[in-house]
């Protein structure tokens, strides 16, 4: 359909995007992120890896005192590991001097001893210390690297030496990806090696490498002694209060396009579906805050000839609950309270289970109705095949075909980490997840505490559950749209064409924003990434 044929039946772009002082409280984000089970705690609750202290500092933070030394706290990156690579807990904070490595380094980990020094002679020292860590001491290397100023080369001390000068120039990304290659390697004194070099080299709140290099030296760590869990439940930490997460949920969705991107997107489809039905059901198996359905309630009050009864059933797990401050009821009674404003018959039935707990029965279908089912950052949480027998991430778009829905949505981050290895999982998430703070670091002051906030508990934990879990403890499982198209077309769908006017509002949000940002079209779905990185994906089927 046109968009002027659409514009005809009162569907105006209101639909898609309402600024958020129009719809107030109605509107905070529904960040999939942070609405889901995570294994830091290694308990069916997780915990949060990140801590906010009394004193303000972030994560694993260092503040100088008046005497310029340093404090480090508990955190994984000052957990130890005896020689059989098990984590020692070090109970007491210690005192370090400042960084010179990194001046304003306040990541909060003590620098190594074995830190890079500038000059040729230290050079020389630190390589044979590493080819004495390295190869043993009576190793004939050790005697033969430097002979009358010539080097004689070798694949090992070759490796060695790259790293060796990488480290020197700074080069964050190559240690932390050589670091990773260790881990994977379980070749434990060369991580804990980079570990130690790395930690001066990262900052919460320095470039976006640096803030991103930060998250991940978390995740090799935690990921260190096989098993991620076993050191969440060592750490001291705290869930941001509701209001604070709700907070830092609302700056992410203000500030990047991507979630705004996702649920117009999403809306446009379903409004387009449901333009002459008289009764409209809408499944949404992951509502969070329910703020995607704000706008799409007062599109269809403007409807010509009056609204269509509309009923949502809302799915969610108790994760969510903390971020709302309570149950599926809240988002209810926010979205009734909307509805009878704009004088649309509404109604709003919660379920509150995870989506691998949904069975036919919990949806509430009715004869007469008209049906979307809406999928928005949610089905890469479901397990699938690798992981479970029961395979949910398939049963799940087996039940919803059964029955027979008239549009059913997807959004989902572009990115393969479901089934991936380890190394190549952890070079995804860093290409990944540098374009997103990246994007943040356009708009948000590199010091500003919100920002610190909003990437420690919307992105982090994200960032540290897909480098450091693995089995049922990774709930992070991307996957890329060509494996979503293939087991929806496995379930029996078909692809739902996409609306000319979805694609004309989104690009006029995209002019608000950074022009970094890109929004393509290609077969059939909607891409927005930045510069040339693909990070969302949206399309329907039917």
């Amino acid at each position: 359909m046109q968009a002027s044929q659409l514009r005809s039946r009162g569907m105006s772009t209101r639909l898609y995007y309402q600024p958020m002082q129009e719809v107030d409280a109605y509107c905070m984000p529904q960040l999939q992120s942070l609405d889901h089970q995570l294994c830091y705690s290694g308990s069916s609750q997780g915990s949060n890896l990140f801590i906010l202290n009394s004193r303000e500092q972030y994560c694993t933070l260092e503040s100088s005192s008046a005497n310029g030394s340093y404090t480090v706290y508990n955190s994984p990156s000052t957990i130890s590991f005896s020689p059989n690579g098990s984590p020692v807990s070090q109970q007491e904070s210690q005192s370090y001097p400042p960084s010179r490595h990194s001046p304003d380094n306040n990541y909060g980990s003590p620098v190594s001893g074995s830190c890079i020094t500038d000059t040729v002679h230290d050079y020389q020292n630190k390589l044979s210390e590493l080819e004495n860590a390295m190869f043993g001491p009576d190793s004939d290397i050790i005697d033969s690297t430097f002979l009358n100023g010539t080097t004689i080369k070798s694949p090992e001390m070759d490796s060695l030496r790259q790293i060796v000068e990488a480290i020197s120039r700074g080069d964050l990304k190559y240690v932390l990806v050589v670091c990773a290659q260790a881990v994977s390697d379980n070749d434990l004194l060369k991580a804990q090696w980079l570990m130690d070099e790395l930690r001066p080299m990262v900052s919460v709140s320095g470039e976006p490498i640096q803030r991103l290099g930060a998250y991940m030296l978390e995740g090799l760590v935690a990921r260190l002694p096989s098993s991620g869990s076993s050191i969440y439940k060592a750490l001291r930490c705290r869930e941001p209060a509701s209001a604070e997460m709700l907070s830092y949920m609302h700056i992410l969705y203000e500030v990047c396009p991507y979630f705004k991107f996702g649920y117009m997107s999403a809306n446009g489809a379903i409004a387009e579906a449901m333009k002459d039905e008289n009764r409209v059901h809408i499944i949404d198996f992951q509502i969070g805050q329910g703020s995607q359905w704000v706008t799409l309630i007062q599109a269809f009050a403007a409807r010509p000839g009056g609204p269509p009864h509309i009923r949502i059933t809302g799915i969610d797990d108790s994760t969510s609950a903390y971020a709302r401050g309570g149950g599926l009821n809240i988002v209810g009674k926010r979205l009734s309270r909307l509805a009878q404003i704009v004088k649309v018959p509404f109604e709003f039935h919660a379920a509150a289970m995870s989506g691998c707990e949904v069975q036919v029965e919990d949806l509430g279908v009715l004869p007469g109705e008209a049906l979307a089912v809406n999928f928005a950052f949610v089905l890469h949480h479901m397990p699938d095949e690798s992981v479970s027998t029961q395979n949910h991430r398939d049963r799940l778009l087996r039940l919803v075909k059964s029955l027979s829905p008239k549009v059913v949505t997807l959004v989902e981050q572009e990115s393969n980490t479901n089934t991936a290895a380890f190394f190549p999982r952890f070079l995804e998430t860093l290409n990944y997840y540098m374009a997103m703070f990246e994007s943040i670091d356009v708009t948000l002051p590199r010091d500003l505490k919100e920002r610190i906030n909003v990437e420690q508990h919307c992105l982090a934990r994200d960032v540290v559950n897909i480098i450091a879990c693995e089995g049922t403890e990774r709930v992070e499982r991307h996957e890329l749209l060509g494996k979503w198209r293939s087991r929806f077309r496995m379930a029996g769908f078909t692809p739902y064409p996409l609306s000319s006017l979805v694609n004309s509002t989104i690009k006029t949000l995209l002019e608000s924003y950074c022009d970094k940002y890109r929004l393509e079209e290609r077969d059939g779905a909607l891409y927005l990434g930045w510069m040339n990185r693909d990070l969302v994906a949206s399309c329907a089927w039917k």
